[in-house]
């Protein structure tokens, strides 16, 4: 979707300074807002890309003024109220209900450290042949959606080359709204600074981007 979120080649706010010697969590409630989301993810209701949706589509002036975690708070808020886990009266009242939701699964504390070694993996069994290969000219599709895209609003539309090829993985267009399991064969994809920004660009910018397969057609 085109929201607050998708902020490549927006104008107005300025570059991206990194913090010197920036610590891993700048308050205690941090770590927790992270432990909380692993927990609740591991639950089963949702994927990862439902949770970035639920980011994404937070209201622009809450998303542009709250901080990494705080986004990533409300956006859990949203998802478990949405899924049965939580009702607005205990979010607002701090007191738990007597019905709710059961989950899936639990994740136990000492399951933790395995859990996040392991990661999630996305990667699927191919059911056809790739499309493209390394070196081929494609050109992104232009579309503006109302569900989740990871295809950003800058490189829509634009001429690029294929320059890896990743693997087949799951498509997160639809992985973010219950739909079935679907998998995409994944590129990396190249565009040339004056594609994508014009010719007042730097020749020698490049950027590149990882692009699902519905996502391209040849240039």
């Amino acid at each position: 979707m085109n929201s607050a979120h998708d902020l490549g080649g927006q104008m107005g706010f300025g570059p991206v300074v990194p913090e010197k010697d920036e610590p891993i969590f700048h308050a205690d409630w941090e770590k927790k807002v992270l432990a909380i989301n692993v927990a609740a993810g591991a639950m089963g209701a949702w994927t990862i890309d439902g949770i970035r949706h639920a980011r994404e589509s937070l209201p622009p002036a809450q998303y542009l003024s709250s901080s990494y975690y705080q986004i990533w708070l409300a956006a859990l808020d949203k998802v478990l109220v949405e899924h049965g886990f939580l009702s607005k009266d205990e979010l607002a009242s701090g007191i738990a209900g007597s019905t709710r939701r059961e989950p899936k699964r639990v994740l136990k504390g000492e399951e933790v450290p395995t859990v996040l070694r392991r990661g999630f993996p996305y990667e699927r069994e191919a059911a056809a042949p790739a499309r493209f290969k390394v070196g081929d000219k494609v050109r992104t599709i232009v579309m503006h959606p109302q569900h989740h895209t990871r295809l950003p609003r800058y490189a829509r539309g634009k001429q690029g080359v294929i320059e890896r090829v990743t693997g087949c993985h799951v498509f997160p267009d639809t992985g973010a709204h219950g739909a079935p399991e679907t998998a995409q064969w994944l590129y990396t994809v190249v565009f040339s600074g004056p594609e994508l920004w014009g010719r007042d660009a730097d020749p020698t910018t490049t950027v590149s981007i990882e692009a699902w397969e519905s996502y391209l057609e040849p240039a």
